[in-house]
This record gives C-alpha cells, sequence and structure tokens, in this order.
C-alpha cells in the first residue's frame, strides 16, 4: 500500500484536457511514481523558488505543480515549464 495519497485541487481536469495526448500518459506514469516512490529520479522534486509549491516533471518541456500536506500531494497545476516558472 502506497504512503501517500494524492489529491486534485478544483480547476486541475480541466487543465489536464488541454494537455497533448502523449503528455497525459507520460503524466499519469509520473503520477503512479509521486504516489509509490516519490524519489524515482525521473521525478526530480523540488521546491519552486519563493512558494510553498513543489513541482515534478512530467517530461523535459512539462511541469507539475502541487503542495504537500501530511502525506497528502495536492495537485494544482500541470502545464509547460514556461507556464509553471508564471505559476
Amino acid at each position: 500500500m502506497s504512503k501517500y495519497i494524492v489529491a486534485i485541487e478544483i480547476g486541475f481536469l480541466s487543465l489536464d484536457d488541454n494537455l497533448p495526448k502523449e503528455i497525459k500518459k507520460k503524466f499519469i506514469k509520473q503520477l503512479s511514481y509521486l504516489k509509490d516512490n516519490s524519489a524515482h529520479k525521473s521525478l526530480q522534486i523540488h521546491r519552486i523558488e519563493g512558494t510553498d509549491f513543489w513541482e515534478f516533471y512530467v517530461d523535459k518541456g512539462y511541469r507539475c505543480a502541487f503542495k504537500v500536506e501530511g502525506n497528502i500531494y495536492k495537485l494544482y497545476f500541470v502545464g509547460t515549464h514556461k507556464l509553471i516558472d508564471r505559476f
């Protein structure tokens, strides 16, 4: 059993709808790593400087922003690296 729970914040799914199909597949794979092995090296998890948000890599150009609350990862935004930088 996983020690982490992944929660999706309101509005997140509409962002997911705008992702290219191949990015959605990668995102789902990365979510399984986040839930089961957040230390997986492909995630490259790190804090977004100057915020209480964290991000993980979906791939080279896409990221997902989230917050950590105990054993819950709350997903807020998924998009290109440029968009995450403005988040």
